[in-house]
């Protein structure tokens, strides 16, 4: 089994790509296995890994389809959803509480101005 090419950081030959440059480029790696890795030294811990990516290989972004973006919006709307008052909160819900944060704490809540 080969080992991976290791450079260190910021000193990949041309023609490699991290994850994130690829996407920035409208690329994703399209079924290629990792290329090489960039590794960056840190004192007291192992060092960060960035996997390299062969630009020449990658595939073109596939384009989001009806269906993808109803399920998403979907999906982050059941995110802004709270389980106790069924509501849509206006914000993720964190959880941390589970639920909204008038639900989560009844008697803080703040008084609405009206007019």
């Amino acid at each position: 089994m080969a080992a991976l090419p290791v450079y260190r950081w910021r000193l990949a030959p041309d023609g490699y790509a991290t994850y994130r440059q690829l996407r920035a480029r409208g690329l994703r790696p399209g079924g290629q296995g990792v290329a090489a890795q960039m590794e960056r030294p840190r004192r007291r811990r192992g060092p960060l890994v960035a996997y390299l990516y062969r630009i020449d290989r990658a595939k073109p972004v596939r384009p989001m389809t009806p269906a993808k973006w109803a399920a998403l919006a979907k999906a982050n709307a059941a995110r802004r959803t709270c389980p106790e008052c069924r509501r849509d909160a206006g914000y993720v819900i964190p959880p941390s509480l589970g639920m909204c944060v008038t639900c989560a704490f009844p008697t803080c809540s703040v008084p609405v101005k009206e007019g």
